[in-house]
């Protein structure tokens, strides 16, 4: 069960079996997360969102600390998908795309982006969900943005 939330139901571990390397999976479960949390949004509102969100990050760190030998490989992407359903809380399909793209950006690159690089540093599995938070954050504030712009 920990295998399997921490993979994010399998996402994780698309491109290991597509091309035998994990580099990269952490954009393929945010690809796939995307489109979950803004059908959720759409459905049942941002609440809703919220409680996903929430429901993915308690999952996440159990299945982290649960798999503490493995740290933060790159099949390990709850963390992503935390992110993702963070950047697109209140969002609909354009301004949750671009949402998904800027918290990505944010969490690959780091540097620029106040508070990421810092939250990686948080010990054990708070570092590694933390990061994908704060650069969702940025992804949300970057999709509300352009929502306000349309």
């Amino acid at each position: 069960m920990p295998r399997l939330l921490a993979s994010w139901f399998g996402t994780g571990l698309i491109l290991r079996r597509a091309r035998g390397s994990d580099p990269g999976s952490g954009t393929v479960a945010s690809l796939l997360t995307y489109p979950v949390a803004v059908v959720v949004g759409e459905t049942w509102g941002w609440p809703a969102q919220v409680i996903l969100l929430l429901v993915t990050i308690a999952a996440g760190l159990w299945a982290l600390r649960s798999l503490s030998a493995d740290g933060d490989a790159a099949w390990i992407v709850a963390d992503e998908a935390a992110g993702t359903m963070a950047a697109t809380i209140g969002l609909g399909w354009g301004p949750g795309l671009v949402a998904v793209i800027v918290f990505r950006i944010a969490d690959i690159v780091k540097r620029p982006f106040p508070g990421v690089s810092q939250a990686e540093r948080l010990p054990g599995p708070a570092g590694v969900m933390a990061d994908d938070l704060v650069a969702g954050l940025y992804g949300l504030v970057a999709g509300h943005l352009v929502n306000a712009l349309i």
